[in-house]
């Protein structure tokens, strides 16, 4: 319990001058998400969540300490009460990144227990994580004997259980937290897609025969880094007989003139913020074949009749039911889903097809949406996939990506 100090969470990377957002904006998104998240645990009847997850923690109190590596290394976590304190629990010597922003937070040094830290000694740190987590528990909801937790391995969940403490599911609490979005949040979306899209459009521009996968895609994330982006979270980017079936990642591979280029943004810009935005182009724009042509024409015919189709209070199995009629050719090769969520990375929902029976739930006016195609013939030589981006209003799907479509090609 060392280095017990009160303090306020920081702005990691780009202020709000840096992209044009007025004044105060980033703290009423601050406000908003942390009160969401309060109120999904009241919904939940649930008195405290402890977040490991770095987006979690990034959404609860804008901190931001080596998202990727603390994704994989549990060396941080926060504690949030419905009606009561935020607790943050920092890595060695990192209490900096906790200044400047209006998070009030009580920060103390966090009690690793994985195996890199801890090594034999994780048993006995485990246990004396969850005593402290116990213990400001029994502090401010002496009345609880449970806790969500967003992530938990099983030494803490053992450690847990050891204190009397119950161990419910804080995914879920979280995800639906994260699922509507305020006007403001959106202004700080469209921020990190106005970045992605000038990457988008520097690939656009530097695209030419004789370039690797790679080198083209790492235009991309000079622009996103350039401008206070973040991180990517895949790499999403094929050519030619790579782009049938999708999801094969960037790869030395040298492209040719006339063969099709597709990618999958995935990008995590300013404020930390996600772009999940797909385009298909050929190699050195020039004119497609007729085959290619196909393609593409059913990927903009799905992505947009299902686009139009999503209304508020329409439920996800009567949106894939009625969803654009994928031909038999292309069905095996089908995206993963049809549509999913997104705010700070993919977020909740998932929207499957419908032969593939996925979970129902309901479409609701400030959801934010990716809208997914991907179409490539079972067998065939190449695919094309395209993705669009919009706010789910109270008359319909409004696009936020606005990069165009290859419209010539239809």
């Amino acid at each position: 319990m060392s280095g017990i100090s009160t303090l306020h969470a920081a702005t990691p990377g780009t202020d709000e001058s840096t992209v044009g957002l007025p004044p105060g904006l980033l703290d009423r998104v601050r406000h908003y998400r942390l009160e969401r998240l309060r109120r999904q645990l009241r919904t939940s009847q649930v008195a405290a969540i402890v977040l490991y997850d770095p987006v979690n923690i990034r959404y609860a109190t804008d901190t931001s300490n080596m998202q990727i590596w603390t994704g994989r290394n549990p060396t941080r976590y926060v504690m949030v009460f419905a009606d009561g304190p935020v607790v943050g629990f920092e890595f060695h010597n990192c209490e900096h990144v906790w200044h400047n922003v209006p998070v009030k937070a009580e920060i103390r040094s966090a009690v690793c227990w994985n195996y890199f830290n801890a090594g034999p000694e994780a048993a006995s740190n485990a246990r004396q994580w969850s005593r402290e987590i116990s213990d400001l528990l029994r502090q401010h909801a002496p009345s609880e004997h449970q806790v969500a937790v967003d992530r938990l391995d099983p030494e803490g969940l053992h450690a847990l259980r050891e204190q009397g403490i119950q161990v419910v599911d804080g995914q879920a609490i979280m995800e639906l937290a994260r699922t509507i979005k305020s006007d403001d949040e959106l202004a700080v979306m469209q921020a990190a897609i106005d970045v992605c899209e000038l990457g988008i459009q520097r690939m656009h521009d530097v695209l030419q025969p004789g370039m690797t996968e790679q080198e083209l895609w790492a235009h991309l994330h000079f622009e996103n880094i350039k401008l206070g982006g973040e991180w990517i979270e895949t790499r999403l980017l094929a050519s030619g007989n790579r782009t049938n079936p999708w999801m094969q990642e960037c790869s030395p591979k040298v492209m040719r003139k006339g063969e099709l280029i597709a990618f999958d943004t995935d990008l995590v810009g300013p404020f930390g913020y996600c772009a999940d935005i797909s385009r298909t182009w050929t190699v050195g724009h020039v004119r497609p074949t007729d085959d290619q042509r196909r393609l593409y024409a059913a990927a903009h015919e799905q992505l947009h009749t299902n686009m139009h189709l999503i209304q508020p209070g329409m439920t996800f199995n009567e949106f894939a039911e009625r969803s654009w009629t994928m031909p038999a050719k292309f069905f095996k090769n089908r995206y993963s889903c049809l549509a999913h969520g997104i705010g700070m990375v993919d977020e909740y929902p998932s929207i499957s097809y419908f032969q593939d029976h996925g979970y129902n739930g309901m479409f609701e006016a400030g959801m934010t949406l990716c809208i997914e195609s991907y179409i490539g013939d079972e067998g065939g030589n190449e695919g094309v996939k395209l993705e669009q981006q919009v706010h789910l209003t109270e008359n319909g799907c409004v696009p936020l990506s606005t990069f165009p479509f290859e419209t010539d090609w239809l």
